[in-house]
């Protein structure tokens, strides 16, 4: 299987399975490693893999990425970069995930915005986790027990704590009803309207009930290539996903293992009267990884 690919489609899963002998669950936990392969933490050398089945039988990696010369807290997570990684193609629901280290507190946090999050099934394949995963369900060596995310956070707080009901959550269609206040820019203008509007489309997609302040940000390659990203929040504020790490998530998903220097472009699209801001921190995070990159700002009104 090639190395840089982050989905398997649902017929090459069953494939898969039925050449190994096994079903596509049953397959999830031999996949583990190729996802922690394809993780890029520079700082900590410690290489986290997630791998999640999505409710169309799509098989979806997720990676840990570290910035050097950037505080910690504007890393990714693993499981932040499989939900990222299933809202990019558009997949509607997390069946079961199986990741290499026990998911931490910041990740139990970040997958309450799922709908349904409490019977998403987690396996962890790490020596010790999985044998505690097997007492814990009274099974032998050769089962692999999956465990409903209720059992990693029983007492949870999210959006049914602050959002009603019909609020979409993340994974589900946002639309945000966004256009541009005006095509002033913050920057140096190229005219790239594919950038700008990527951007726009991304803002459009985000997940942001608790601030209100939805916003994306595209990032261009050396080939013309576009990588779009939506911010995403969290109902506990902190284990939220800026839409410059959603974008990058993007970028490292599908651009087959580029490094962060041939990203050469980026505009973020946020409101005009936002109450929390990504321009700072979205241009902090591009001048570590691709100094060169040429930012931009544009301001949006919601229309509608």
């Amino acid at each position: 299987m090639d190395r840089q690919r982050f989905v398997i489609g649902s017929t090459e899963a069953e494939q898969m399975a039925k050449q190994s002998g096994q079903s596509v669950l049953q397959l999830l936990p031999s996949l583990v490693k190729s996802a922690q392969a394809l993780a890029r933490p520079p700082i900590s050398n410690y290489h986290v893999g997630a791998v999640g089945f999505g409710s169309s039988g799509r098989i979806f990696f997720g990676v840990n990425l570290e910035f050097p010369g950037l505080p910690l807290n504007q890393s990714v997570h693993a499981e932040q970069f499989l939900i990222t990684n299933l809202s990019l193609n558009a997949e509607p629901r997390l069946k079961f995930l199986v990741v290499s280290s026990a998911p931490c507190g910041h990740c139990r946090q970040f997958l309450q915005e799922l709908r349904g999050a409490p019977d998403v099934k987690i396996l962890i394949t790490s020596s010790e986790d999985e044998k505690e995963n097997k007492i814990n369900n009274n099974c032998n060596d050769q089962d692999q027990e999956f465990t409903p995310l209720s059992h990693f956070l029983p007492h949870r707080f999210g959006p049914d704590d602050l959002l009603e009901k019909e609020v979409p959550l993340l994974l589900e269609p946002h639309r945000n009803g966004l256009s541009f206040c005006s095509d002033i820019c913050y920057g140096k203008i190229n005219s790239e309207d594919d950038l700008k509007y990527a951007a726009l489309d991304a803002a459009n997609m985000s997940h942001a009930p608790y601030s209100g302040c939805p916003s994306g940000l595209a990032l261009v390659d050396v080939e013309g290539k576009i990588y779009k990203g939506s911010y995403m929040e969290s109902a506990a504020y902190n284990p939220s996903l800026p839409p410059a790490q959603a974008a990058v998530i993007a970028y490292v998903a599908s651009s087959g293992g580029g490094g962060y220097e041939r990203i050469v472009g980026a505009v973020l699209v946020e409101k005009a009267d936002a109450v929390i801001k990504q321009e700072h921190t979205a241009r902090l995070l591009l001048q570590c990884i691709s100094p060169k990159c040429e930012f931009k700002v544009f301001h949006c009104k919601k229309t509608c």
